[in-house]
């Protein structure tokens, strides 16, 4: 089983990144592979609308500017996906929203290529709004039949400064739970 991360933070090892580290640390323990990719400063072009995808259905995006098709493919390699992003004006960066609005393209257009994949949405935030941004990865993933598992409380890590999120204690004991969670659905979906 593997479990694949896109960071949608501008900061190499910022506080998404930590948060994801700690899943991560869980799943590993578990004996799944891992891996993260950041999308944070990856220029990553919206989607068009142009239903080429829809046309073609050959899991890519003729937009060919950017590495988004390595990305999906990663994804359609991976049992498990997390999406992580810090929070930017109550939602997601940028480079989220174009890679969740592309991603719901080609998964619709190509029979639903993320179905029954287990999603976990991940926020940093400084103080608060961070709400949106995870309902912004969930509602994608819902939308893409994917399964997700929960924690003690909403996949949020407080911390505004790189690395300050390393300071909530609760954040941080949410994501070691949801990587629990996480590996533990993922084994009863491959029993």
């Amino acid at each position: 089983m593997k479990v694949v991360a896109f960071s949608a933070s501008p900061r190499k090892k910022g506080n998404s990144e930590l948060m994801i580290r700690v899943v991560f640390g869980v799943l590993e323990e578990e004996g799944i592979e891992t891996e993260l990719v950041r999308i944070g400063c990856n220029p990553l072009q919206g989607c068009k609308a142009c239903n080429q995808c829809y046309e073609n259905q050959d899991k890519e995006c003729i937009i060919g500017l950017d590495s988004f098709n390595e990305f999906v493919q990663k994804m359609i390699e991976a049992d498990g996906i997390i999406l992580a992003s810090p929070m930017y004006f109550a939602d997601v960066t940028a480079e989220m929203k174009a890679f969740i609005d592309r991603c719901g393209m080609i998964g619709k257009a190509n029979g639903d290529l993320f179905q029954r994949k287990v999603g976990v949405a991940v926020v940093s935030m400084r103080r608060g709004g961070g709400i949106h941004a995870f309902d912004t990865i969930n509602h994608f993933f819902l939308t893409s039949q994917m399964i997700i598992p929960g924690s003690s409380y909403w996949n949020v890590g407080l911390g505004g400064g790189p690395g300050e999120v390393e300071d909530d204690e609760e954040g941080l004991a949410a994501m070691e739970l949801l990587g629990h969670n996480m590996a533990w659905l993922l084994k009863k979906i491959h029993s």
